[in-house]
């Protein structure tokens, strides 16, 4: 039986460091790797900074089976992904004929507000490492790519996912993991006791406890993982059970 693939992210841009953009890539991109299969074990959100990318990448790249990074891939000064990836991985930077073919054909002859949507800085997007792998982009067409197993993907959302649902099915799969939620308005401090007995019942799971403070409603939602589904239905059961010892009425969103 082949290992099971793993996973890491790094993030990429200023915006989010700033606070001025809320990351949510990552959320999306961990749900569909734990449902193929693969582990997500590390994230890293970086700047813009040519330095730190490129040591961020070949820190990160050799840990895992597969690097994901977002952001600083368009059009614009502060793009400098892909230029720092080629350094990362001692390339040369070049114009992929092939990108530049798709991002002329999809955008010569259109106009927005008057201006001519193929400019020069739209035909940047097509500089890259020598020798990448390009990755589909369905909705706005300029394509990311990968080298290696690092997977260099855009920052705007809608984008992003279009790109990653591309690379999926080109993925080594293990089992997928699930989950199981048991929320109830007990206080984490009442029930650490009682839990970590269940999670030494159950080593092979993980069981993340999150207290939730959003007055009036107070509580702990409780958070089962792992591949093994008639181990999550045990151990589920487990807790709903602890969660009425209590005197607690528990709410459960299950997946097995």
């Amino acid at each position: 039986m082949s290992p099971q693939p793993t996973a890491a992210i790094i993030v990429i841009g200023n915006e989010i460091l700033s606070g001025r953009t809320q990351d949510t890539n990552v959320a999306y991109i961990g749900k569909k790797l734990a449902a193929a299969g693969i582990d997500l074990l590390e994230v890293r959100v970086i700047p813009d900074d040519e330095e730190r990318i490129i040591k961020t990448v070949n820190d990160v790249r050799p840990n895992y089976t597969y690097v994901f990074t977002t952001g600083g891939i368009g059009a614009t000064h502060d793009d400098i992904t892909a230029g720092c990836i080629a350094k990362a991985f001692g390339r040369k930077f070049v114009e992929n004929q092939e990108a530049l073919k798709i991002i002329t054909e999809h955008y010569k002859g259109k106009f927005y507000q008057d201006q001519e949507l193929l400019n020069s800085n739209r035909s940047r997007m097509a500089m890259m490492p020598e020798g990448v792998t390009l990755i589909e982009n369905p909705v706005s067409k300029a394509p990311a790519f990968q080298i290696e197993n690092v997977y260099v993907l855009a920052g705007m959302p809608s984008v992003m996912q279009g790109m990653l649902e591309c690379v999926l099915p080109t993925l080594e799969k293990g089992d997928p993991f699930y989950y199981n939620t048991v929320t109830s308005n007990l206080l984490e401090g009442t029930i650490a006791e009682r839990l970590t007995e269940v999670q030494n019942a159950y080593p092979k799971l993980s069981i993340g406890s999150y207290p939730f403070y959003k007055a009036p409603n107070i509580g702990t939602n409780l958070v089962i993982r792992g591949q093994d589904k008639t181990m999550i239905h045990e151990a589920t059961e487990a807790i709903i059970e602890m969660v009425k010892s209590f005197g607690a009425t528990p709410q459960i969103e299950r997946q097995v």
